[in-house]
């Protein structure tokens, strides 16, 4: 995929995967955006108990995640009405690059695709996504950089009050962590 480095991507997993916390169980995680299934191998690796769900709009990259993750836990889809309520769903990097949308265009399609995370997530999920915040001669006219409070508002009054901003690792993005669970979901947005 797109990203500078495998030292870099791992950082960003280590962010998102904080959502989870300790699991005494076996969690179910949704990869929202799962490219070849690099998280996957990184949940294979780590040794703890899981059950994995990738999904890409990519078809091309599902058949890549299938041929390189050959684990019983992990399926791969490119089917949408296929992806179950996970215990968790995590979404890098899908919201990086913007072409040739507008700023509002892309805005809407953000917001829309995080609704469908929460709607993916029983405990919780979490997002990246490029800072407003990066060094200006970083800046590269097809990507969207966020306004990190925005997104973190969104968030905690639309469908959690126990939201995470992280922005203190060494990389021009920042996480959200959103954890669901016993606030009456009625109060809240879709």
């Amino acid at each position: 995929m797109d990203w500078n480095s495998d030292d870099s991507q791992q950082l960003r997993f280590s962010q998102l995967l904080g959502v989870m916390g300790v699991q005494p169980q076996e969690p179910l995680v949704l990869d929202y955006g799962c490219g070849y299934g690099a998280l996957a191998q990184r949940l294979i690796a780590a040794g703890a108990p899981f059950r994995y769900v990738g999904f890409d709009v990519c078809t091309p990259m599902v058949v890549q995640a299938r041929e390189q993750v050959r684990d019983p836990r992990c399926v791969f889809t490119d089917r949408e009405s296929e992806l179950p309520v996970a215990d968790y769903t995590v979404a890098s990097g899908i919201f990086n690059v913007r072409l040739e949308a507008s700023e509002e265009q892309w805005q809407a399609h953000v917001v829309k695709t995080i609704g469908t995370l929460a709607r993916h997530s029983s405990q919780g999920f979490a997002f990246n996504m490029l800072t407003r915040y990066a060094d200006a001669e970083k800046l590269r006219d097809y990507l969207y950089y966020a306004d990190p409070g925005e997104y973190f508002k969104l968030c905690k009054e639309s469908w959690s009050r126990n939201v995470a901003l992280l922005h203190h690792y060494d990389l021009y993005e920042f996480t959200i962590l959103v954890k669901l669970g016993s606030e009456p979901k009625a109060l809240l947005h879709p």
